[in-house]
């Protein structure tokens, strides 16, 4: 068994069961001692879990935004990449925000007659660097400062939000299975995704292969409202991966 299934595993045990021995994954993976004291090690430096006496246990869905932008980097980008060579015409667009998100709006300066709509410091940051040189229009939703990454959230946010129309709302989940579609682990991230995706035409979801098959705290978009999933030719091998495909609109591994 590949290490990201491991992973993958791990973390459906950890949603479950919140503490989990290390003789509890040996048995359900079959896999030796030190390969479990290998993975625990791993997805602590991710955030994921917190290493204790004979196990571990669950601290959260999703790494601090400092650890998520250092993660699986080269695969957020090709997900930016091809997001933004589907954006062939001039669009209003909701962006949220996120690792995956902030590389996308590098990707989506190089463009021209955009307007975006985002509550993304770092991504409205993206586009002020090319601004000289295109015609897009960055509009920042106001609110208050989030607590864990660039961003405004809160009741405000929401409210303007709703005042918009776009053509399409880009969105990065926590997670994203068959049965509860698009789902972020912080209420107020959910609650800013949930209304973009609510005042736009299409949802677009970016997520990189760990995140398929796997759910969060809070869904913000079922799957049957998904347009577009976009995600690494790795996705195939995650799994939920086949449930996923079945019931999803479009779907795009790059």
């Amino acid at each position: 068994m590949w290490s990201e299934a491991r992973h993958q595993r791990i973390q459906l045990m950890l949603q479950r069961y919140e503490r989990v021995s290390t003789t509890q994954v040996m048995t359900a993976l079959g896999v030796s001692r030190e390969t479990v004291r290998r993975d625990f090690l791993e997805l602590e430096a991710m955030g994921v879990l917190k290493r204790v006496h004979g196990g571990a246990v669950h601290i959260g869905d999703e790494p601090p935004i400092d650890k998520r932008s250092t993660l699986r980097v080269s695969a957020k980008q090709a997900i930016a990449k091809a997001a933004a060579q589907r954006i062939d015409r001039p669009l209003t667009l909701f962006m949220d925000a996120g690792s995956t998100t902030t590389l996308l709006a590098r990707e989506l300066s190089l463009l021209s007659e955009l307007t975006i709509i985002t509550n993304s410091l770092d991504a409205a940051q993206s586009f002020r660097q090319q601004a000289a040189a295109q015609s897009n229009q960055i509009i920042i939703l106001g609110g208050e400062l989030s607590s864990h990454l660039a961003a405004t959230t809160g009741s405000s946010t929401i409210a303007q939000i709703q005042r918009f129309h776009a053509d399409i709302a880009l969105l990065s989940p926590v997670g994203i299975d068959a049965r509860y579609g698009a789902s972020s682990f912080h209420h107020d991230e959910a609650t800013i995704a949930r209304a973009m995706s609510e005042r736009a035409h299409q949802t677009w979801i970016l997520a990189d292969h760990s995140k398929i098959g796997t759910h969060s705290r809070e869904t913000y978009c079922p799957v049957q409202e998904i347009s577009l999933l976009i995600s690494n030719t790795s996705a195939n091998q995650r799994e939920g991966f086949k449930e996923l495909a079945d019931r999803i609109n479009e779907m795009v591994l790059v």
